[in-house]
């Protein structure tokens, strides 16, 4: 039991297919994520990456096999159980009409927090992520860079204790990304486990510490980023990708 608690993400003896079997599948698949980590999850494109993400927050079901989330099922649809993480995904997952104070409001009630903590986290955010001098404004005449900031915060609005991020700095500026990354290792430093996917590999050395790397629905290696690297005899996560999955282009 106490192993089980020490876990942020555990996935057992997984297996998952699409109904027409034209995807990416998983057989038997297994992971273990510790509490607390910054962890990484990479691969090709139609590795498997997406579909793994919505497997593990519940918007896939497993077929055969379980994931469980601080030690309870994901995919139950169960509101406590959702509670527990933030997930902001690649795709802007807001109201472009609305504000950004609006934006946090109704994903803050959804999120099931009251009308205090709303206030109160909304402040916060917008302080943190540089969007208090534009926070009654609409969201559909934001840069990229601040709807990025925008998608983020909605991520963390109810302060998860895990935080899934597909993507969280695609298309914007160096300075956007930069923040971005910091805000998210003070999150982990304050206890919150982040999985994180993306194509940027050197903001995943900079950001992660340990990693995953799957192609065709199968871990084909996983460990700390250091250890992978000495083992493997490459000086860059990068080279480390292209000697594990080749160079073949990728649809």
């Amino acid at each position: 039991m106490a192993v089980t608690q020490s876990l942020a993400v555990s996935i057992e003896h997984m297996g998952f297919r699409y109904p027409d079997n034209t995807d990416v599948s998983f057989a038997d698949l297994n992971l273990q994520i510790a509490k607390g980590t910054r962890f990484g999850l990479f691969g090709p494109n139609g590795a498997g990456k997406t579909t793994l993400m919505n497997l593990m927050t519940g918007v896939l079901s497993v077929n055969e096999g379980s994931i469980k989330l601080l030690g309870r099922e994901a995919g139950t649809q169960n509101k406590e159980v959702n509670k527990l993480f933030g997930f902001v995904p690649q795709d802007f997952s807001f109201y472009q009409e609305l504000s950004p104070a609006e934006n946090l409001e109704f994903f803050g009630a959804w999120a099931g927090l009251n009308k205090t903590e709303i206030v109160k986290r909304t402040d916060e955010l917008l302080y943190i992520l540089g969007l208090e001098d534009v926070r009654n404004k609409p969201v559909e005449k934001f840069s990229g860079g601040m709807k990025r900031r925008v998608n983020l915060a909605i991520g963390v609005i109810h302060n998860p204790q895990v935080l899934f991020l597909d993507e969280p700095t695609v298309g914007v500026d160096v300075q956007t990304r930069q923040a971005i990354i910091s805000y998210l290792r003070t999150l982990n430093d304050n206890g919150t486990t982040l999985i994180y996917t993306s194509h940027q590999l050197s903001e995943a050395e900079d950001l992660c510490e340990q990693i995953a790397m799957i192609d065709e629905g199968k871990i084909i290696t996983q460990g700390h980023i250091d250890d992978l690297l000495k083992e493997h005899k490459h000086d860059s996560l990068e080279d480390l990708f292209i000697n594990l999955t080749g160079k073949a282009y990728r649809n």
